[in-house]
């Protein structure tokens, strides 16, 4: 089918606008590092429910080690890293601003995949940088009574969009390696469900080192308690169980199947599309007043993530 790639991450886009509605709720009752320790233990359950069924192998039985070195260094930066700064960006400043600060993933995506993948990186990719990032300007830079720019979020809340978007970017990238290795290394004789179910396989994958991960920073941390207790809590469980389905079952799933059909900066354009889309249910669900500039600036940087994909 001719732009499968670029259909299934339209699909993820909408996916990660009910995990980010989603997300920031259970953000704020759970605590981030909870809420990402549970998805990512609850995918893993999906995950390996599904591979039983599609493939006859609860796990990614055909993973070599250089798959699990690519898909695991993908989880550090995509999860340990990424999501840490997303999730805490919506403590900060809501789901709504740190969604505008994803669409720096192209961005990151693009310089990765030239520094990773030897993918081109013209005149024109640079223009689409700068013009995503005179977008997220326009929102979020206001001016003061002495008529001097300033920034209309907490510097905070900026840096941790920033580095959200950065663990986004350069994740995909990583991801894009790990799953050409696992392709690779799956036998000819193989069944083919493998191949069609190689994406759940990879997301289990970068799940599992996710999952460990965070439990080990909140065992640093002695934060520990506050899982247990998250747990103990009934809406918020029910919060975490959405962003897993829609988050590392479907969305991240897809986001893979995606860049293994269209290029990875095209697709990381695509998924970019959640802040456009979140901004009406956002705004009913917290009873927010969307300004103008905002909306100019998300639809300046919008322009700057298409033009990746149109020029």
């Amino acid at each position: 089918m001719n732009h499968l790639g670029e259909i299934i991450s339209l699909a993820v886009a909408v996916c990660w606008t009910v995990t980010a509605l989603f997300a920031d709720k259970a953000s704020h009752r759970l605590g981030s590092m909870s809420t990402n320790v549970l998805r990512l233990s609850l995918a893993l359950v999906f995950l390996a429910g599904v591979m039983w069924i599609g493939t006859g192998y609860p796990y990614p039985v055909y993973a070599d080690a250089r798959t699990w070195l690519w898909l695991a260094l993908s989880a550090v930066v995509g999860y340990l890293f990424g999501d840490w700064c997303l999730f805490n960006s919506y403590l900060v400043i809501g789901a709504r601003f740190g969604q505008l600060f994803m669409t720096l993933a192209p961005l990151f995506a693009a310089i990765a995949g030239w520094a990773i993948l030897g993918e081109s990186l013209g005149w024109k990719a640079i223009t689409a940088m700068a013009v995503t990032l005179c977008g997220i300007a326009i929102s979020i830079l206001s001016r003061d009574d002495g008529h001097h720019l300033t920034l209309s979020l907490p510097l905070k809340g900026v840096l941790l969009g920033i580095g959200a978007g950065l663990g986004q970017g350069v994740g995909l990238v990583l991801s894009k390696v790990g799953v050409q290795y696992y392709a690779a290394a799956i036998p000819e004789d193989a069944p083919a469900a493998m191949d069609t179910f190689l994406p759940f396989a990879s997301t289990m994958i970068r799940a599992a080192v996710g999952a460990l991960g965070f439990v080990g920073m909140m065992a640093l941390q002695r934060d520990l308690p506050r899982l247990k207790a998250a747990v103990a809590d009934r809406t918020g469980m029910r919060y975490a169980l959405i962003v897993t389905l829609f988050g590392p079952v479907l969305g991240v799933s897809l986001s893979l199947m995606a860049v293994r059909y269209a290029n990875a900066g095209i697709a990381s354009t695509l998924m970019a599309l959640t802040p456009v889309l979140i901004l009406i249910p956002y705004a009913f669900m917290y009873k927010q007043r969307i300004r103008f500039r905002e909306i100019s600036g998300v639809v300046v940087s919008m322009l700057g993530v298409s033009m990746f994909f149109l020029l």
